[in-house]
């Protein structure tokens, strides 16, 4: 089974948009479509409560018209288009999909930050995990969470194989960022942060792109749109991920980015597994 993950920062911009950022996610979109993957997770959404409107899912149609999806978005009182994800599956999956609350600090459970996905034989997972934010203002908040997703990961793992995807906002390790000393209080690089990535880690996951490539430095996930020349340079993050249950590391064929071109933020990681 392939599966994909990626944090598109607005799917209306993205399938609508005029604007030339609009043009280079529909080319990224288009790269999606022909992988064929079982199961593709978008995080950032940003949709409204309601979800899309009918231009928006007929142009998300045309692009994957042999998948069924689920979602869930930010509502009252969290701030309206904001956050957000979806799992689109292939039709002729047997998929239960449900929208799970952590007791996370107010309002994360309310901003559409995962869905879940049972299958018969795993656990499919996807997340946007909370942004410390500028200045650190809520790490606080942000570890709170950490420590709630492993708990609920943990009881997922307890009944059945997971694997979870997204973006984790944190780059593990100084090998998953270019520039590691001069970001050490900046967010996705605090020592709680990734602290919180490691607990989670030991309760019985693997990042499967280590678990592949091992320690292979200069690859990344993410590009500071405000930064023009972080792709160009490379001078990048990796802070998306696939984690699987350790029990079934064996299983894992690939893990890889897909290449986005010269748009720049998130490019899509794939996971590949022999299900």
């Amino acid at each position: 089974m392939k599966f994909i993950s990626w944090n598109i920062d607005s799917l209306n911009a993205a399938l609508t948009g005029a604007s030339p950022r609009a043009e280079l996610s529909r080319a990224v979109l288009e790269t999606l479509s022909k992988e064929d993957a079982q199961v593709i997770a978008i995080q950032e959404t940003k949709l409204p409560a309601k979800g899309m409107n009918k231009k928006q899912l007929a142009a998300l149609q045309e692009y994957f018209p042999g998948y069924d999806y689920a979602w869930t978005s930010s509502r009252e009182p969290a701030r309206k288009g904001y956050a957000g994800t979806m799992a689109l599956y292939k039709k002729d999956l047997p998929v239960k999909a449900d929208y799970p609350s952590i007791e996370a600090p107010e309002p994360m459970d309310l901003e559409g930050r995962m869905i879940t996905l049972d299958f018969p034989e795993f656990y499919f997972n996807l997340v946007y995990t909370p942004n410390a934010g500028d200045g650190l203002k809520r790490l606080g908040e942000r570890q709170v969470w950490d420590r709630k997703y492993k708990e609920y990961l943990h009881r997922l793992d307890q009944e059945k194989p997971v694997i979870s995807c997204g973006d984790y906002n944190v780059a593990h390790k100084e090998i998953d960022l270019a520039h590691p000393e001069s970001n050490r209080r900046s967010p996705g690089f605090t020592d709680e942060e990734r602290e919180g990535f490691s607990h989670l880690l030991d309760t019985g996951f693997i990042d499967t792109f280590r678990h592949v490539h091992g320690d292979i430095p200069a690859v990344y996930s993410w590009w500071a749109q405000r930064v023009k020349t972080s792709k160009i340079n490379n001078s990048g993050w990796r802070i998306d991920y696939f984690l699987v249950s350790d029990r079934i590391k064996d299983r894992v064929i690939r893990s890889e980015m897909i290449d986005s071109g010269t748009r720049q933020d998130h490019t899509p990681i794939l996971l590949e597994m022999d299900f």
